[in-house]
């Protein structure tokens, strides 16, 4: 969707911005360019809808040269975010949001539809919002109403400047969490420019890595926290890039160990003999079509009637897919020596901490393979 073929910015005073760049971002792929400071990542953004223009090289999307078209009627069909927002004071959300629309000959009426429909899609409801005017809106709120204007008119390209970054952590954290859940439903083409790494990880399908106007590394979030290509890189990411990369590494069914476990109606006593014939002193506590209902000690299976009688709530539990360090991070928070693994209610099984280490370990060696995950084989760290 996006291709720079040898594009270079150079300014009169000799200074070079961005040098020989060159590389792709695939039709519904979110990019992110990360480096620090003034290493061109800006400048590379900045050129696409012609804000600025390149020295030499060519830039196209969707196949065609934007130097070739004419610079207001490519920023029409280029949504461009920017941390500051730049919302019309004097307008409302709701006008604001339907700004391009108007611009391109939508029936009023239309447009307005439309920014409601955006509105709606960023987390805030046009009935409650739409009226206000921006200076009536929290940081995050404006910032919600700048995705949703530059997505108002439905581009193919969304150009992304710091977007969350002028907002506290918690608050960058959640509208990073929107923005995520709305690309799954929108599937844009993206470039985001940010200089926080963990943003980059988070958010990109690939990250551009940049030195001194030239792309070090561009390479998925794992392989450029597992295999930097240099030395910047592996320096730029961090020594703590392992712990990074547990947020982009996802539980897999092979990472997971099978623990005992008890059917809900069993027999308490029936069950009691049954697990400590194996030697096992807790269960996780099933029904009859495999769906977890929680864990019961061994010890306390006495007396009579069943299982379900004396189960307790399973509070440490994680999705099937979801990133090692939601896991590390439930492990942490209930204080559990395993988390379960669900698919929807299924119980699937147990990811233990040795069975974290071995993933990440599995995971980092694959991509240094380029082959897949369930192809590397080594000894499991919780053998002997």
């Amino acid at each position: 969707m996006i291709r720079f073929e040898q594009v270079t910015k150079r300014y009169p005073d000799g200074t070079t911005a961005v040098d020989g760049l060159s590389f792709e971002v695939a039709e519904g792929e979110l990019v992110t360019l990360v480096g620090p400071s003034g290493c061109g990542k800006t400048t590379t953004m900045m050129m696409v809808n012609r804000l600025i223009e390149p020295t030499s090289g060519r830039i196209l999307v969707a196949g065609e040269d934007v130097a070739t078209v004419d610079p207001v009627r490519l920023r029409r069909r280029i949504g461009y975010v920017i941390q500051q927002v730049g919302l019309f004071p004097h307008r409302t959300v709701l006008d604001n949001t339907a700004t391009v629309p108007t611009l391109v000959g939508w029936r009023k009426a239309k447009a307005r539809a439309r920014a409601a429909e955006l509105l709606d899609l960023v987390g805030l409801d046009p009935k409650t919002y739409g009226s206000r005017y921006p200076d009536q809106l929290s940081g995050g709120q404006r910032q919600r109403v700048g995705v949703a204007r530059a997505l108002a008119a439905d581009p193919p390209v969304l150009l992304m400047d710091e977007p969350f970054g002028a907002v506290d952590p918690v608050v960058r954290e959640q509208l990073q969490d929107e923005f995520l859940r709305m690309q799954e439903s929108v599937r844009k083409t993206v470039l985001l420019v940010t200089h926080d790494i963990e943003e980059a990880v988070r958010l990109g399908d690939r990250i551009a890595v940049y030195g001194q106007g030239r792309v070090e590394q561009f390479d998925t979030p794992g392989a450029v926290l597992g295999t930097p290509a240099t030395q910047y890189v592996a320096d730029f990411v961090g020594a703590d890039r392992g712990l990074k990369r547990l947020s982009v590494t996802e539980i897999q069914r092979d990472d997971l160990e099978q623990p005992p476990v008890a059917r809900l109606d069993e027999p308490a006593g029936t069950a009691a003999a049954r697990l400590r014939s194996g030697s096992a002193r807790w269960a996780v506590v099933l029904d009859t079509e495999g769906d977890l209902h929680g864990w019961v000690g061994v010890d306390e299976l006495t007396g009579g009637g069943s299982v379900g009688d004396h189960v307790h709530r399973m509070n440490s539990w994680v999705p099937v897919g979801a990133p090692l360090k939601q896991a590390f991070g439930v492990m942490l928070q209930h204080d559990a020596g395993w988390v379960a693994v669900l698919e929807g209610a299924r119980f699937l099984g147990v990811l233990t901490p040795a069975k974290l280490h071995e993933a990440l370990r599995r995971s980092v060696d694959a991509d240094a393979r380029g082959v897949a995950r369930g192809q590397v084989a080594f000894d499991s760290v919780t053998k002997a």
